[in-house]
């Protein structure tokens, strides 16, 4: 190895470096969460994305509109379309997010997105970085939030990840040094990781779970795992109703598919990459990732997704029309929680439960053998629509 290759790589790294303490100071100087209760409008972005997400977020839309139908012809609920989140614009462009879609982005209060496709090797797309890692960034979603709910498993899980750090905060900036060495990095920071540690441990008191789990790989990754769990037993001391234990990533998994340990479960707090992965997996008791839905939230802005990709072989077969809405309108459901819509929050999950995990009047397959997206977005509102769902819901559970 040359000394101009290290010297490169010193540069390299002393870049990400400054980087990362710019943003630690904007987190320093945050204010708190919006209060949506005092907004007299709020925003919400649709963006449908590409591949299926157009399809898919077309159907939450109609949902969100079905039950917000009073507050949209008061203004007090305002959708807005934001197109241009497409992998052809976006390549057009050089960016994960095009400057115009991020203007228009930060207009709104919160954000309905549809999967958008990140480029990989042998894509015929140029290697720009995932948009929504980098609408995490530039709109500070530091906190992925991921329910996982399955009452006959007695499984009530609750994920807050990370969700601006970690091995994804310069994931494409890694670097090669040569043709034998490649290295990428993580990062943890103080703010970064009190801030999603607390917003767990205030979860997991307000809601009586009064238990957050710690997951990391702090016995082998000593630097950043390390300071993670450490920040979280300090934070604990503040929380003396809330029960706090630590896990390891690799046992975590394997204690997921554990009956017997599981339900002792409560509430999770994990960094980025441990979380995506563990999230994946916790959605598979439900039905799979095509059922779950996730928030993103920070102090201003919220942006809400399903957590699948954009399948864009389904649109090119013809298929998009039967891609499965599930996981973006229960994201729609915890978008109407997070501005304040508490009880219709509450409707949405029961019918949807009722939809896909009871009843199943319908079938969704992807293919003509099932259902299209619009038409189980029908059946979802039909039993919305129905003045005896909570009395419905419970002969099922």
């Amino acid at each position: 190895m040359s000394e101009e290759e290290i010297e490169r790589a010193k540069n390299h790294f002393g870049e990400l470096i400054k980087e990362q303490l710019i943003r630690i100071e904007k987190m320093k100087i945050q204010k708190d969460f919006t209060d949506f209760t005092t907004k007299d409008k709020i925003i919400v972005g649709i963006v449908g994305g590409d591949g299926i997400g157009p399809f898919i977020t077309a159907e939450a839309q109609r949902v969100l509109e079905f039950l917000l139908a009073d507050d949209v012809k008061t203004g007090r609920i305002v959708f807005k379309i934001i197109d241009g989140l497409t992998i052809e614009n976006r390549a057009a462009c050089g960016k994960a997010i095009p400057d115009d879609v991020l203007d228009e982005l930060k207009t709104c209060d919160v954000i309905l997105k549809g999967p958008t496709t990140t480029p990989r090797e042998g894509d015929p797309w140029p290697n720009i970085e995932s948009a929504n890692v980098a609408m995490r960034r530039e709109l500070d979603l530091f906190a992925n939030v991921r329910p996982v709910c399955v009452p006959e498993k007695n499984i009530d899980w609750t994920f807050y990840r990370e969700n601006t750090e970690g091995a994804y905060a310069v994931g494409s900036k890694g670097i090669h040094i040569n043709d034998d060495l490649a290295i990428d990095f993580t990062v943890t920071t103080q703010d970064g990781s009190d801030r999603i540690i607390k917003a767990a441990f205030d979860y997991a008191e307000k809601s009586g779970k009064n238990k957050v789990t710690v997951v990391t790989k702090a016995n082998v990754i000593k630097t950043t795992d390390g300071k993670f769990l450490d920040a979280a037993k300090a934070i604990a001391k503040n929380y003396p109703t809330v029960e706090m234990d630590d896990w390891y990533i690799d046992i975590m998994t394997a204690k997921l598919v554990d009956e017997k340990r599981r339900s002792s479960f409560k509430v999770m707090v994990l960094p980025n990459l441990y979380g995506d992965i563990l999230t994946d997996e916790a959605a598979e008791f439900q039905g799979g990732v095509g059922t779950a839905g996730s928030a993103n939230i920070g102090k201003q802005y919220a942006m809400f997704e399903a957590i699948h990709g954009s399948a864009p072989r389904m649109v090119t077969e013809g298929r998009g029309q039967y891609a499965d809405p599930c996981s973006i309108i229960r994201a729609a459901g915890m978008l109407l929680e997070h501005i304040g819509y508490q009880e219709k929050a509450e409707m949405l999950q029961k019918a949807l439960d009722i939809c896909g995990l009871y009843e199943k009047k319908l079938v969704l397959t992807g293919r003509e053998t099932g259902a299209t997206g619009a038409e189980y977005a029908d059946y979802v509102m039909e039993t919305l629509s129905d003045p005896n769902l909570a009395e419905k819901y419970k002969k099922f559970v």
